[in-house]
């Protein structure tokens, strides 16, 4: 083949790529994107403080609007606390369960999902928890978990705030001896977003019932845990969400949550 052949090939070829026009970036998306890039790769861990509004200017290169817009955005990413003229400087809050909690209650009051895919969300995610939790747990997780369900058993029936705490706190644990961060995190958030149904339920007639049933639930869990029966471990915490949220449920969207148990 000729150059000028191979040059008609490539030509071609390039007649046929196309591009969509760019938009530019603005000068508080970058200031955004260095800071966040900061917070997310733990040079700035929560607890920290940016440094003040002025200082950020002279860093920056920028104006003043500038660096309170990108303050603004970090802001509503929940990964800092602003307060215009702050001489300390925001604070830093990084990523947490709260933030996608917040966005998980959301979702389930608007148009694009409800209960209960959340719920069969959770049943899936509690059961690969506890899955792996009863492989990968330390003696101390099984130390944590044992007085939290004893915990629980104490707040029967007087105090059915403290109980759901309780039970919060005992799912966490679970989560976090999966050995996997981002499962820990999904697990708390979509606990956290469903909460209130758990202390509705704990006011009615019931209450004190469905509290000694649920410690008896955990209980088994725990001895589960402890036997490294992930199989088991893992159906025990199926069958204890759907039988718990199965009547909160639509009746026409049950489907969704019996599919989640096999």
């Amino acid at each position: 083949m000729s150059a000028d052949s191979a040059g008609d090939v490539t030509g071609g070829t390039a007649g046929h790529v196309s591009f969509q026009p760019v938009r530019p970036v603005r000068a508080y998306q970058r200031v955004a994107e260095q800071i966040e890039e900061r917070i997310l790769g733990g040079d700035l861990p929560p607890g920290a403080r940016l440094p003040a509004e002025r200082e950020l200017v002279r860093q920056f290169a920028v104006g003043r609007s500038t660096v309170r817009e990108a303050l603004r955005v970090l802001q509503s990413s929940g990964l800092i606390r602003s307060r215009p003229g702050d001489p300390l400087g925001a604070e830093v809050l990084g990523v947490s369960p709260d933030n996608l909690s917040e966005a998980l209650t959301r979702l389930t009051r608007s148009h694009l999902s409800g209960l209960a895919e959340l719920v069969q969300f959770r049943m899936l995610l509690d059961a690969e928890s506890y899955r792996l939790a009863a492989r990968l747990h330390t003696g101390d997780d099984l130390i944590r978990l044992e007085a939290l369900a004893d915990r629980m058993e104490a707040c029967v029936p007087a105090d059915p705030h403290a109980f759901s705490e309780a039970d919060a706190g005992f799912h966490r644990v679970v989560a976090e001896a999966s050995g996997n961060a981002l499962l820990a995190l999904c697990a708390r958030a979509v606990h956290a977003a469903v909460v209130e149904a758990i202390e509705s339920k704990l006011v009615g007639d019931d209450a004190a019932d469905w509290m000694r049933r649920s410690v008896a639930h955990h209980r088994h869990i725990l001895a589960a845990l402890r036997g490294a029966d992930g199989r088991s471990a893992a159906a025990l915490g199926r069958e204890a969400l759907y039988d718990y949220y199965a009547p909160l449920v639509p009746e026409q969207d049950r489907i969704r949550l019996k599919a989640a148990l096999d």
